[in-house]
């Protein structure tokens, strides 16, 4: 786990891999994951690099500003460097439906993903007791159309106060507002079913059923001010038939939910998402 993570993109152009391969191998850090894409129709250039700090010669604390006078100053770019054994702090928000945040707990206590969960935040109280079995401090702040704004600025600064890396709305059932959003910019992961927009409304698989769909799926993304509209992270679907009932296209959308949530999380965890314009890069 003494590893760091760059992610970076630049308009493309000859010399880019190389100047900062040349910088890691220049301070004796050895590559041990490289990925990187070409937009040819924009040309754009994007990258992820992970190497070992083991002999590295340059401390953590001057990396980044040794980089940036190194290598930045030569190639106008977006980058960011991350360090791979600091546990990411992650809050959860949740409502009443309770499948995700099992989900999320149970891959956490199993030490599956290198996290922290300081927090479960919520507007009921609903879900508490999971919380307490888990040993999670469990927030409750009620909203209404009245009090929205305060309540968002107690949670912002709960989560200001436990240094929360990101935020996961597992099924949290509020919108939020730009200025929350604008507080964690490409850091609120969310999950929905896919029958959007053709099936909106509080009982989506039911008319969805009634339509006879032949696929049901579920899609995860950051969130942005443009409601369920921001940059794809994770998606994937199920095959339905004239066999299936409501209950069976419910059980099987919230799997989807499940696992597609999960990824998103995994992928935010290992710093494999780069996000420009409304798109992700997603590095495997």
């Amino acid at each position: 786990m003494n590893h760091a993570v760059l992610l970076m993109h630049s308009a493309d152009k000859q010399g880019v891999v190389l100047e900062i391969s040349k910088f890691i191998a220049e301070h004796k850090g050895n590559i041990i994951e490289l990925d990187q894409y070409t937009d040819t129709e924009n040309k754009h250039f994007f990258m992820r690099v992970k190497w070992d700090l083991a002999d590295f010669t340059i401390d953590r604390a001057e990396l980044s500003s040794q980089f940036e006078a190194k290598v930045v100053a030569q190639i106008d770019m977006y980058w960011k460097i991350y360090f791979c054994d600091k546990p990411k702090r992650v809050a959860l928000f949740v409502t009443k439906l309770s499948h995700c945040l099992y989900d999320i707990l149970q891959r956490y206590q199993s030490n599956e993903w290198s996290i922290e969960i300081p927090c479960i935040i919520s507007n009921h109280d609903t879900l508490r007791y999971i919380a307490e079995q888990f040993g999670i401090p469990y927030y409750v702040f009620p909203i209404t159309k009245e009090n929205k704004i305060a309540q968002e600025a107690n949670e912002l600064e709960l989560l200001k106060k436990h240094n929360i890396d990101f935020c996961v709305l597992a099924r949290y059932m509020q919108v939020l507002t730009d200025d929350f959003i604008a507080h964690y910019p490409s850091r609120i992961i969310n999950i929905h079913h896919s029958s959007l927009p053709a099936f909106p409304g509080a009982k989506p698989y039911h008319s969805a059923f009634k339509r006879g769909v032949k696929i049901i799926g579920a899609t995860s993304h950051y969130v942005t001010a443009d409601l369920d509209e921001g940059p794809i992270i994770a998606q994937d679907v199920t095959k339905i038939t004239h066999t299936d009932s409501i209950s069976d296209l419910i059980r099987k959308g919230k799997d989807l939910e499940k696992t597609v949530l999960s990824q998103a999380i995994w992928l935010k965890i290992e710093h494999k998402i780069l996000t420009y314009k409304n798109k992700t890069i997603v590095f495997r």
